[in-house]
């Protein structure tokens, strides 16, 4: 079984009780094959206790990530790669359609196509799993 990958992400909210400030912690990671993340915060002053964990990734705390660590790019290794094996799994890890795909090989190819550590390391390992030697890496 491969290492999970985490990142995480320290921020400030509004409660939603009192309307106090309170330090929030937000994490994605890549464990055991599965993207998922999760939000927590306490609020020291009334005490409301907020949490919240899902795999599709709030675009909020994606771009709080992204701020943080910066993106990380998907890079496909091979000098000739098998593009139909990399537009497969492209269109089954993203649920997108043939022109989509199409497009995202392109940036993919061209070194352009970059997301959070956990995502794309998981788009990283589902591509050396069919075969595409492929790898994570931040600039």
């Amino acid at each position: 079984m491969e290492e999970p990958v985490v990142e995480s992400v320290r921020y400030s909210a509004s409660c939603e009780g009192c309307g106090a400030r309170l330090d929030c912690w937000g994490v994605q990671g890549l464990i055991a094959g599965s993207l998922r993340w999760d939000v927590e915060s306490v609020c020291s002053a009334c005490g409301q206790v907020t949490a919240g964990c899902g795999q599709e990734l709030p675009a909020r705390l994606r771009d709080r990530l992204l701020a943080d660590h910066g993106p990380t790019t998907l890079h496909v290794t091979a000098p000739s790669v098998e593009r139909v094996i990399v537009m497969r799994v492209l269109r089954a890890q993203l649920g997108i359609g043939l022109t989509d795909a199409k497009a995202v090989l392109g940036e993919v190819l061209a070194g352009g196509y970059s997301g959070t550590l956990p995502e794309i390391e998981y788009l990283a390992r589902e591509l050396r799993g069919a075969g595409v030697d492929a790898v994570a890496a931040r600039p």
